[in-house]
């Protein structure tokens, strides 16, 4: 027989229980510390695993958002990156014009500096809040980690197709005569 704990000895003691009842006893909380227990416990169990897999698959979601902030975040360093390393020096008195975030920014370039960003060979790239030239491979490279970062890209539009309504325009408007005196 188990040891009776020093509650049934008290009882046997003082008579209130019988020897074959605490060896009763024993018996079945022997048979429940070895897994033997009533049925209950294997819906209690089931709860419990169910409950374990609803937070092992919040965990795994929780890590995937985690990862890709992560994976954002490390796709903007490495942009910053190849704007500071690449940009190309300003200089010059000539003031380039354009729009960033609906607002008219200035850049003081030089005249080769601004054909440059006319023919496309030259991208603007934002960098905190500073403006810095790029050239167009490293403005595409830039690109692909953040389209955001790049806020002037004249080389860009060559590759859109012209809007269908143009043709029909044209003819409309052939058949009006412009006046060759006109001044503007």
């Amino acid at each position: 027989m188990a040891k009776a704990n020093p509650l049934q000895e008290q009882l046997l003691k003082a008579g209130l229980v019988k020897k074959s009842k605490v060896a009763e006893v024993a018996r079945e909380q022997n048979k429940a510390r070895h897994g033997k227990g009533p049925a209950e416990l294997s819906e209690i169990q089931r709860e419990a695993e169910r409950a374990r897999a609803e937070k092992a698959e919040r965990d795994r979601a929780l890590a995937a958002e985690h990862k890709a902030k992560v994976r954002i975040t490390e796709l903007a360093a490495q942009a910053r990156q190849i704007i500071e390393d690449k940009k190309v020096p300003r200089s010059g008195e000539v003031e380039y014009r354009f729009t960033a975030d609906g607002a008219i920014r200035t850049l003081l370039v030089n005249e080769e500096l601004r054909k440059m960003l006319s023919s496309g060979a030259l991208v603007i790239a934002r960098l905190g809040d500073r403006y810095e030239l790029l050239p167009r491979a490293a403005g595409d490279k830039v690109r692909e980690r953040d389209a955001s970062m790049i806020v002037l890209d004249h080389g860009q539009g060559s590759d859109a197709q012209p809007s269908v309504g143009t043709s029909e325009d044209d003819a409309y408007y052939a058949q009006f005569k412009v006046p060759d005196d006109l001044d503007w």
